[in-house]
């Protein structure tokens, strides 16, 4: 018998088998496959069941706004390699966590925050909060599901624009009834996004290199891209080669090892005076993995220089400094052709070998007059104690190989940044361009649950702890010992001088409380110390308690102290 053209048609392939599931199962089955840890947020979100029935663990916080603080602390730690992704409840939580939102946006960091929303029909109901609506200006994607069958392809859309180009938050809102909806799917052909990384033309490159080898006084500034593109080895092999020196944006600190003969700090508002001297002398600057932003907190560029840019984000060149030249490009694809052709350039010429020698040895020499001009203040006996004191104590105390270490905002930033050595990228978690008081406590949290091998220190001042203390209890509770630091001199530090009528006759820069009490309260390991000379002691017992497994909280009696490096003229 035979058929007809027409007549046959061939048998159709078996159809893949389909799985019932809820929306909030498939975005936990597609965060599974992206190899997702832990889900972080605060209830009420039926993503933490959906997840906690594939064994991924929540982290509960008492605040959703610590709780984008520990995604932020956890993606920067990991350099943006491991995803982290938040979840908060609709309308009140999503409110709450726009300061974190807006802080990690600031400072470059990618995280996939998964709001639940409203149930659909109700997005334009006044006052509901949508966050697709409120948070377009502090992520780079903003979109909010509608339907259950689009849940994949949305989760891949988001997923892609967290892995690539400039590192930013990406947020994705779930309305809860889709959440609950029911649909039969096939999970099985999701396409898990890659990480594409830009690399600039050999042209670009040329040119670049080119003006660095004529320039008289060149200087590398290293931002966050650095340690995002995990580029520290090729910044250091670079700058040896040129001789060239390098200062770090405060995001960048730990870029460049800050105990390299090369090294002159971090540029932030308080500064070491190498940062000063060089910068001043230097007629072209190359910022390497930085959006180069203007803030009140960032050292700006003197408008004599000749300003060269790479960075991931098109959005950045030239947008607070005129360029001479920008490129885009990964920090550590264009570091690795910046050195092949400065190779070729150079071509067994050592004349730049004599530039590193100078530079190395004004390096030395400035280093140790400005550490000369502040080792009164580091190793004061003054009670109550100084803050520098603490600082210099603290440096003693740790090993900065085996430690990641973060501040907060105020004065504990611009007395600790100055001086503190980070030598390992990655280990310190410096921030400043938004300076919400408070974010240290989760970004400690978050480098802990990122690297639970190392020892995790964070300082902050007594309106910081005010902000966010109370997830102190989340260290203790989802077993994160970390070590807090806590100044306290029971005044708005700086304040007065923004509020002199209203401190003089109400005391309105005033503050109370103790703050170790609460710290035992909470569960965990707290000690006050009032005298300097008791001070490292009781740092190593501290720091005993947390390789011990306990979160602790150590207070310090301070003095407020208005000298800052760079800022103080008696001190220059």
């Amino acid at each position: 018998m035979s058929f007809g053209a027409a007549e046959y048609e061939p048998p159709l392939p078996a159809a893949a088998p389909k799985t019932r599931l809820k929306g909030a199962q498939i975005v936990a089955a597609i965060l599974k496959q992206e190899g997702l840890k832990q889900i972080i947020g605060f209830p009420n979100s039926e993503l933490f069941d959906a997840l906690a029935e594939l064994d991924i663990p929540p982290i509960i916080t008492r605040t959703p706004r610590v709780a984008v603080n520990i995604a932020e602390g956890y993606a920067r730690v990991t350099s943006g390699r491991e995803l982290a992704a938040v979840t908060v409840q609709y309308g009140p939580g999503a409110e709450s966590a726009f300061g974190g939102i807006a802080q990690a946006f600031n400072d470059r960091s990618p995280i996939l925050f998964l709001p639940t929303g409203y149930p659909r029909g109700h997005e334009a109901v006044t006052p509901n909060f949508e966050a697709r609506r409120n948070f377009r200006n502090v992520t780079k994607w903003c979109e909010a599901a509608t339907r259950i069958q689009d849940l994949p392809q949305l989760m891949h859309s988001a997923l892609s624009r967290v892995r690539n180009g400039a590192p930013s938050p990406v947020l994705l809102e779930l309305p809860v009834d889709l959440l609950a909806e029911m649909a039969d799917v096939d999970l099985a052909d999701y396409l898990r996004p890659r990480r594409s990384l830009p690399q600039a033309g050999a042209e670009e490159i040329r040119e670049l290199v080119d003006i660095l080898l004529t320039a008289r006084n060149p200087l590398i500034l290293a931002g966050q891209g650095v340690l995002s593109s995990q580029a520290s080895a090729e910044l250091v092999a670079f700058a040896e080669l040129l001789g060239t020196p390098v200062a770090t944006t405060p995001n960048g600190k730990s870029a460049f090892p800050e105990n390299h003969p090369l090294s002159l700090g971090t540029a932030g508002r308080a500064r070491p005076a190498t940062v000063d001297h060089f910068v001043a002398k230097a007629d072209v600057v190359l910022a390497i993995g930085s959006s180069l932003t203007r803030s009140h907190y960032i050292l700006p560029i003197p408008a004599d220089k000749t300003l060269l840019q790479v960075t991931l984000g098109e959005a950045d060149l030239g947008k607070d400094y005129p360029i001479a030249q920008g490129v885009i490009s990964d920090a550590r694809a264009a570091l690795c052709q910046m050195h092949e052709r400065a190779l070729e350039a150079l071509a067994g010429d050592d004349r730049l070998r004599a530039r590193r020698a100078v530079v190395e040895r004004d390096i030395r020499r400035i280093r140790a007059a400005f550490l000369q001009r502040w080792m009164p203040l580091l190793t004061a006996d003054s009670v109550p104690i100084s803050p520098y004191r603490v600082v210099w104590e603290l440096m003693q105390a740790i090993d900065p190989e085996r430690t990641i270490v973060t501040h907060d905002a105020g004065n504990p930033r611009d007395q600790f940044t100055p001086f503190y050595q980070a030598v390992t990228p990655g280990f310190y978690l410096g921030w400043g361009k938004t300076t919400q008081l408070g974010n240290g406590l989760g970004f400690a949290m978050g480098a802990k649950l990122a690297r639970p091998d190392t020892t995790v220190v964070n300082i902050m001042g007594e309106a910081a702890f005010g902000m966010v203390g109370i997830d102190f209890e989340t260290a203790i509770r989802c077993n994160l010992p970390i070590l807090t630091v806590v100044l306290r001199n029971h005044v708005l530090g700086g304040y007065a001088a923004s509020m002199p009528v209203a401190t003089r006759k109400y005391g309105a820069n005033r503050m109370s409380g103790e703050y170790a009490p609460i710290a035992r309260a909470l569960g965990g390991h707290g000690e006050c110390v009032t005298d300097p000379t008791e001070l490292r002691a009781a740092l190593l017992r501290c720091l005993g308690e947390v390789r011990s497994g306990r979160a602790t909280l150590l207070e310090v009696v301070t003095h407020e102290e208005s000298r800052f490096a760079g800022l103080s003229p008696e001190m220059r």
